[in-house]
């Protein structure tokens, strides 16, 4: 099967790290991580092999919700620097093949950005979603807090009133639905295209979308929503080609084809989508949505679960991108900010390094939550804070705790400010890991990842582009990359193994733990992991299609 290159080379190549800034690395001792804290720390992200930074939100903001509550889009939060730290961070980066991606929040602002404070004073203008009613026309509108008469839509919280980029469908009965067409809604997208200009125009490689598919209002298929990206994405093709958009949409099969160059499988999205990555890693605990469906993950020591759900999904997404025809990418991370960490609940340290072994081998773009690569855990039982705790159990605060550098310091290398001023509980846990205490073990999950990031590198035959033959869906699960790697993991506690064609019977190992191949049979012991090589060029023997999967 052909498979259209992607518009953006070195997108494809690319090893995304996520850093949540108030938590990596903290310069000023005031508590709070800063850009500065980041820059000192690039060492670290050049040591390990990543080549592409997201950075959440970094923008003036109240902190309703960790900065996702805009006031400012030009000008960074005063905690985190000024702009001009920003940009010097983007050229120390820069000078060691990291590129940086801002956060763009496109929906919707703080109720404190000047726009809306406008807005809420002005009947007539509409870039938010205003309804002039007595009573408010449906559960979610909040009221208005300036001198305009009824009640605004927000996003999320009440602190996030969405802008309006239209209704795909209007009704004369609700007034307030306004065509996509409509002059508020056009001011709003020439809007994000100023913002992402000023950025992009600073040396940001682009922008990471938060909540993308919230644009357009009642928009059953996101028709309008992938029609507006589309125009963006067409805008950005013409006055930045180098430049990427990923999205926060869920649902790569519909967010790709729209315009974004990829989108990430999310714990969130439509059910299937949602599954997708659960089905992976959720083991109930941490962040968990009680509408969710309770499931056994993959990754797990008891062995109840099936990579079937993950390949099923991957499989659908693929498929949607290839039949598209512009190219695009999936992203697969290992934890967010919204999301628990791999080390969270019953899940241990030993069953960490599967998990990498697998995520650096599919044909996805990986992405490392900061301290995922040392195996930092969920914290459980932290207070709600800037918006953390969704409810009873859903608790994004222990996924977002400062990033564990050193023992030898306070804080953990994270700040020298008093523990009671940190942006959040350091790790209680006396035997936390640390960066500097990994960077010592050859053995340790930091230098398996970097190994496993710079084998990926050195062959293409890993990356994202090249092709996947699944063996066995089950434990241990099995797959060749490009005729010429052949990957085993096997993430329960139990023993288990795998009848290998006999064409694949010589391979010899690459990065192995707990695998063996005995004749013509691959033994895995439990939390085993292998990449075993077959010494055959790249695009010898037959040609297979992009996805095969065997039962």
């Amino acid at each position: 099967m052909h498979v259209p290159r992607p518009a953006l080379d070195w997108l494809a190549e690319a090893v995304l790290y996520q850093i949540y800034p108030q938590s990596f690395a903290d310069s000023d001792g005031d508590g709070i991580g800063d850009f500065a804290g980041i820059e000192q720390r690039l060492d670290h992200l050049e040591w390990l092999g990543v080549n592409t930074v997201w950075l959440n939100p970094c923008f003036t903001s109240p902190f309703l919700d960790a900065g996702y509550d805009i006031a400012d889009y030009y000008t960074v939060a005063p905690r985190y620097g000024t702009n001009d730290d920003l940009a010097r961070l983007v050229d120390a980066a820069g000078r060691r093949g990291i590129r940086v991606l801002l956060d763009l929040v496109a929906g919707h602002t703080s109720d404190r950005h000047p726009w809306f404070r406008a807005s809420a004073d002005d009947p007539s203008d509409e870039r938010y979603i205003w309804a002039a009613t007595e009573a408010p026309p449906h559960e979610g509108f909040e009221p208005s807090p300036g001198a305009r008469p009824g009640w605004y839509l927000p996003n999320f919280f009440p602190s996030q009133p969405a802008l309006n980029f239209g209704y795909a469908h209007t009704d004369p009965d609700e007034p307030w639905r306004l065509p996509v067409d409509a002059e508020g809604p056009r001011a709003n997208r020439r809007a994000l295209r100023g913002i992402m200009a000023h950025w992009l125009n600073l040396g940001v490689s682009g922008f990471r979308v938060d909540m993308a598919a919230s644009l357009v209002k009642d928009d059953p298929g996101h028709v309008e929503t992938g029609r507006l990206w589309r125009e963006l994405r067409s805008w950005i093709d013409r006055a930045h080609p180098q430049a990427a958009l990923l999205s926060e949409w869920g649902d790569p099969a519909v967010s790709v084809p729209a315009g974004f160059h990829a989108d990430f499988f999310l714990q969130f999205g439509s059910e299937d989508n949602g599954r997708t990555l659960r089905s992976l890693l959720s083991n109930r605990t941490g962040t968990v949505d009680e509408a969710w469906p309770p499931m056994e993950p993959y990754f797990a020591a008891d062995g109840r679960g099936t990579p079937r759900i993950f390949l099923d999904g991957w499989q659908r997404a693929t498929k949607a991108i290839d039949t598209a025809g512009r190219g695009g990418h999936i992203c697969l991370p290992t934890a967010n900010h919204d999301f628990s960490r791999p080390a969270c609940g019953p899940r241990t340290a030993a069953e960490l390094p599967a998990l990498f072994a697998f995520q650096l081998t599919w044909p996805t773009l990986p992405a490392v939550y900061y301290g995922d690569e040392i195996g930092m855990r969920y914290v459980p039982g932290l207070t709600d804070h800037e918006g953390s705790r969704l409810g009873p159990s859903y608790d994004r605060a222990g996924s977002r705790t400062p990033m564990q550098w050193d023992d030898d310091r306070a804080n953990a290398g994270f700040s020298t400010a008093p523990a009671t001023d940190l942006y959040l509980p350091l790790d209680p846990d006396p035997a936390r890991p640390t960066v500097a205490a990994q960077r010592t073990d050859p053995g340790s999950l930091l230098h398996l990842v970097r190994r496993l990031i710079a084998l990926r590198k050195a062959s293409p035959e890993l990356g994202s582009g090249g092709s996947v033959e699944v063996l066995h869906a089950g434990y241990p699960l099995v797959y060749v990359r490009g005729e010429r790697y052949v990957v085993v993991v096997n993430p329960r506690r139990e023993p288990t193994e795998f009848a290998l064609p006999e064409r694949l019977s010589g391979a010899a190992p690459v990065e192995v733990s707990g695998v063996e191949v005995r004749a013509t049979r691959v033994h895995a012991e439990g939390f085993g992991y292998g990449v075993l090589d077959l010494h055959a060029p790249s695009g010898a023997g037959t040609p297979r299609p992009r996805t095969t999967v065997t039962p």
